[in-house]
C-alpha cells in the first residue's frame, strides 16, 4: 500500500476514534425580544470546551459525553446556566433565551466560602454570600470581617458603637446602602452590627474608588447589603438564639411573590443583651479621689444593657410591563441603651442612658427599557423620622466596683434630658442607556436634606437648641463605560458634590448665646477604571480617582452627648489609585481562588477624631481637618476548596497611614514632630484565617453537620501619635482570637441547630481607645425556613 494511502487510512482510523469518544452540542441564542444573539460566549462549565455564537445566534462544539453545565454569557446581559446531558455518537440541541442586565456589573464568580469577585466590574469589588452563616449568631459587621482589607471596631458588646475599617479608611469613609438605597440617618437600630446575617442573601464591598451608580461622596469605600427577593412560593426563615451575658436574638422573614406579580415581605428582628461581662481596669478610690492606673482589678460592668428591635414591611409588584420592580415600604425601630463608661475605660457611669426610636416610609422603583430600548431606570425615595433622647440626670457618682458617692451637681458627664429630633430625606434617580452591545452610559443624582431640632426637658429657654442644625446635599455623576470584548472594559467618571450647612455658633467665650451660621461647599470629582483578563482565570484590575468627602451631620454638629461636632469642617479630598490581580481556577474538584491589591491614598483636610480633656477628669470626642494623610499598603488573600468536604483560606492585611504635614504651620520651615509618623488609634496590621468542614448525610441522607474554626489577628497600634513614646497605656496590644462553630442542618435545611463558642482562648480584647471588649462566650441557635424560591 502506498505512503499515500497509509496516511489516509490512519486519519480515518483516527477521526473514527474521535467521533465514538466525542460528541456534538449546539443551538441557538436569542435575547427576550426574539433577535439574534452574536459574539455570546457559550461553554460548559469546568471544562475548556467553548465556543462563540454567528451572526444568526448560532454556535456548536464538540465534548466527550457526559453530564455538563452549559454557561451562556454575552455584554451587558444575565448569565444563563442550563444542565445539559451529551450522549455519545449523538448531537444535542440547547437553545437559550436570554436577558438584559439592569446594573452595569455582570456575573459573581463564587468560591468555596461564599466569598467571591464581581467579575467583570473594573472596580476594586467584592462579594460575600452569607448562605453559609445562616445557622450562625453572627450580625452583618461580623461577617464583613472576612473580606479582605476589612476591619471591625467595636468598643464593647451588643449594641456598642461600632465603625468599619477598610485599607486604612474608618467610620465615616465608608458609606452604606441597602440594595443600593442610601443608609444616612437610619438610626443605630440598624447599624451593621445590629442586623443578622440571616437579613442579606450577599453583601457587596466596594473599596476605594466608587461606581458612579452609588452617587456617594465615599472615599474608604461603599457596603451593598443585598437582600433576598423574588421568591416565588410562600417562604418563612425564622430563629432564635440564646447565649452569655443574657444574650438573646431572634429574626423572621416571610413573604410571597404571586403569578399576578403582586409580592409583600415582612423583616423583624431583636437584639437583647445585659453585657455583663468582666473587663481589667483602674478603679477609682472614692476615699482619695484618684485613679490608680497602675493598679488593674478584676471587675463586672454593670450598667451596659441594651435592646432594639426592628420591622421592616414591604408590598408591591414585579415583573409588570410598567414596572419590574415597585415596592413600598415602611420601617419602624426601637433602641435603648445603657452607657456604661465615656470615651476612655476608667469613667465609668451607673445612669447615663440613650433611648430612641425612628419611622421610615419609603419607595423603590425600577425599569428596564424604560419608553426605549436600552434605557434601565431606578428611582428611590425616604424620609426618616428619628427620635433620640440622651439622659444624664443621676446625683451619683460610680466607680468600677459598682459603689456610688453623691455629685455636688447632678449629672455623671453633663446633666442634660435633651430629645433630639432628626429629619432625613433620601431620593435617588439612577439611569442606565446602552448602545449596542459595547457602550453604556450612567447617570446618577442623590440628594438627602437633614434637620435637627434639639429640646432640652431640663432646660427649655435653652439658647443653644432654639436653632435648629440643617444640611443639603446634592451629588450628581455621570459615567462612560466601553466593553468591547469579553475580556477587557474601562470606565470614566465625573461626579459634582455640593452641600449646604446651618447651625447654631457659639458668639461668646463664655458659651451663652449662639448666632445661626451658614457655610457651602462645591467640588468636583473626576476618576476611571479598566479591567482585563490575562488569561481565563487571572484578571488585572487598575482605579483612579479625585475624591471628596463631605463632613456628615455627626461630624459637623456631634452627638448630643459624648461627642461635639464642628460647623466649620472642610471636606476631605484624596487621590485614590486601586491596583489588583485576582486568579480564580477549578482543578477537577480542587478550587484555587488567590487575590492581591495595593493601595495608594493622598488625601488632605483628613477629618479626623480625637479624644479631648474635659474638666473634672471628664473626657469627650472631638473632630478636626488634620490637614494631609498619606496612605499606602496592601491585602493578599487565598482560599482553597476540595470538592464539598473542606474550605480552607485567609486575608492577611498592611496599611501604613501616615502624618503627611511637613510643617507645624503653613508659612514656617520648622518641620512637624509627627512628621511621617503613623496616624494615632489605627490598626495597621491585621490577618483573619478559617476552616470549614461539611459532613454530608451525616444520620440520615440530606442532612449535614458544618465545623468552623476562625481567627482574628491585629498587631499592637498607637493610641496617639508614636512621638509621644511606646508605654503600655498609649499602646493598644496585639491579640488574636479564636472562634468555633457546629452546625446541624436536617432535611436540606429546613431544621437547623448550632453551637459557637467565641473567642476561645479568653483573650483580652481591646480596640477604640482601649476600650475592653468580651472574652469566653457561648451561643446556641434554632432555625427553622420552609418554603423555596
Amino acid at each position: 500500500m502506498t505512503r499515500i494511502g497509509l496516511t489516509f487510512l490512519f486519519i480515518v482510523g483516527a477521526l473514527s476514534l474521535w467521533a465514538q469518544h466525542t460528541t456534538m452540542l449546539s443551538g441557538r441564542v436569542v435575547s427576550k425580544e426574539k433577535e439574534s444573539m452574536d459574539f455570546v460566549t457559550v461553554y460548559l462549565k469546568g471544562t475548556t470546551y467553548g465556543s462563540t455564537t454567528n451572526e444568526q445566534g448560532l454556535y456548536h462544539l464538540h465534548a466527550p459525553a457526559g453530564k455538563y453545565t452549559l454557561v451562556v454569557s454575552a455584554i451587558g446581559y444575565e448569565t444563563v446556566e442550563k444542565p445539559v446531558t451529551l450522549i455519545q455518537g449523538q448531537r444535542t440541541k440547547v437553545n437559550v433565551v436570554i436577558e438584559s442586565k439592569a446594573t452595569e456589573l455582570d456575573e459573581v464568580v463564587v468560591v468555596s466560602n461564599g466569598i467571591s469577585r464581581l467579575k467583570r466590574s473594573a472596580f476594586n469589588a467584592v462579594a460575600l454570600d452569607t448562605k453559609a452563616l445562616q445557622n450562625s449568631t453572627q450580625n452583618l459587621s461580623e461577617a464583613l470581617a472576612q473580606a479582605p482589607g476589612m476591619k471591625i471596631r467595636e468598643s464593647g458588646g451588643v449594641g456598642s458603637d461600632m465603625q468599619l475599617m477598610m485599607d486604612g479608611f474608618t467610620g465615616k469613609h465608608i458609606k452604606i446602602f441597602i440594595d443600593g438605597v442610601p443608609q444616612e440617618g437610619v438610626g443605630s437600630s440598624f447599624g451593621l452590627n445590629n442586623i443578622p446575617v440571616n437579613y442579606a442573601e450577599r453583601i457587596e464591598v466596594y473599596k476605594g474608588v466608587v461606581p458612579v451608580g452609588f452617587g456617594t461622596d465615599a472615599i474608604g469605600g461603599v457596603i451593598n447589603i443585598i437582600t433576598k427577593k423574588n421568591q416565588k412560593r410562600w417562604f418563612l426563615d425564622a430563629s432564635y438564639s440564646f447565649g452569655s451575658f443574657n444574650t438573646h436574638k431572634s429574626y423572621v422573614n416571610f413573604g410571597q411573590t404571586f403569578r399576578s406579580g403582586f409580592t409583600y415581605e415582612v423583616n423583624a428582628f431583636q437584639n437583647y443583651s445585659d453585657n455583663d461581662y468582666y473587663v481589667d481596669t483602674p478603679v477609682k478610690d472614692f476615699a482619695t479621689g484618684v485613679i490608680n492606673k497602675k493598679k488593674i482589678e478584676h471587675v463586672k460592668r454593670f450598667h451596659d444593657k441594651y435592646h432594639n428591635e426592628a420591622v421592616v414591611g414591604k408590598i408591591g409588584f414585579v415583573d409588570k410591563k410598567w414596572a419590574d420592580h415597585l415596592m413600598f415600604g415602611f420601617t419602624w425601630s426601637n433602641m435603648y441603651k445603657d452607657i456604661q463608661t465615656g470615651v476612655r475605660q476608667e469613667v465609668v457611669f451607673g445612669g447615663k442612658y440613650r433611648k430612641g426610636y425612628s419611622l421610615m416610609p419609603s419607595l423603590d422603583y425600577r425599569k428596564r427599557d424604560l419608553f426605549t430600548k436600552g434605557l434601565d431606570v431606578a428611582l428611590t425615595a425616604n424620609y426618616n423620622k428619628n427620635i433620640m433622647n440622651n439622659v444624664d440626670t443621676s446625683s451619683y457618682e460610680f466607680n468600677w466596683r459598682g459603689e456610688m458617692r453623691p455629685l455636688k451637681m447632678p449629672g455623671e458627664q453633663s446633666y442634660q434630658n435633651t430629645r433630639s429630633d432628626n429629619n432625613n430625606w433620601n431620593g435617588t434617580l439612577t439611569a442606565n442607556y446602552r448602545i449596542g452591545k459595547a457602550h453604556m452610559f450612567t447617570f446618577n443624582h442623590v440628594i438627602n436634606a437633614f434637620h435637627r431640632s434639639n429640646k432640652s426637658l431640663l432646660n427649655e429657654d435653652s439658647e443653644a437648641n432654639a436653632i435648629p442644625k440643617e444640611t443639603r446635599k446634592n451629588i450628581s455623576g455621570l459615567s462612560y463605560r466601553l466593553m468591547p470584548m469579553e475580556h477587557w472594559n474601562v470606565s470614566v467618571f465625573g461626579k459634582y458634590y455640593n452641600q449646604f450647612i446651618a447651625g447654631p455658633v457659639a458668639s461668646s467665650t463664655a458659651q451663652d448665646t449662639y448666632i445661626r451660621t451658614t457655610n457651602s461647599v462645591s467640588a468636583m470629582g473626576y476618576g476611571a477604571a479598566g479591567t482585563y483578563f490575562i488569561m481565563k482565570s487571572l484578571q488585572a484590575k487598575l482605579s483612579y480617582e479625585k475624591a471628596y468627602r463631605l463632613p456628615t451631620n455627626e461630624e459637623m454638629f456631634g452627638d448630643e452627648d459624648l461627642e461635639t461636632g464642628d460647623i466649620a469642617l472642610k471636606p476631605e479630598n484624596s487621590d485614590n489609585i486601586n491596583v489588583n490581580l485576582s486568579y480564580n481556577e477549578m482543578f477537577g474538584k480542587h478550587s484555587v481562588y488567590v487575590e492581591g491589591g495595593i493601595i495608594y491614598r493622598n488625601t488632605k483636610d483628613y477629618i479626623q477624631r480625637n479624644i479631648s480633656d474635659l474638666s473634672g477628669g471628664k473626657y469627650g470626642a472631638t473632630y478636626v481637618n488634620h490637614g494631609k494623610v498619606l496612605t499606602k499598603g496592601y491585602n493578599i488573600s487565598a482560599r482553597y476548596g476540595f470538592a464539598n468536604w473542606i474550605s480552607i483560606g485567609g486575608s492577611f492585611t498592611q496599611m501604613n497611614v501616615r502624618d503627611n504635614v511637613k510643617t507645624v504651620s503653613s508659612g514656617t520651615n520648622q518641620e512637624s514632630l509627627t512628621y511621617g509618623a503613623r496616624m494615632p488609634n489605627l490598626p495597621y496590621q491585621f490577618a483573619n484565617s478559617d476552616i470549614t468542614f461539611y459532613w454530608r448525610n451525616l444520620g440520615k441522607k440530606s442532612n449535614m453537620l458544618t465545623v468552623t474554626y476562625d481567627n482574628l489577628y491585629m498587631h499592637s497600634f498607637p493610641l496617639y501619635s508614636e512621638v509621644i513614646g511606646s508605654e503600655s497605656e498609649f499602646v493598644v496590644p496585639t491579640q488574636f482570637s479564636h472562634n468555633l462553630t457546629f452546625s446541624y442542618g436536617m432535611q436540606n435545611g429546613r431544621y437547623n441547630i448550632s453551637f459557637e463558642c467565641r473567642n476561645l482562648t479568653n483573650e483580652k480584647l481591646y480596640d477604640n481607645f482601649s476600650l475592653q471588649k468580651a472574652g469566653r462566650a457561648f451561643y446556641g441557635k434554632v432555625r427553622v425556613y420552609f418554603g423555596g424560591k
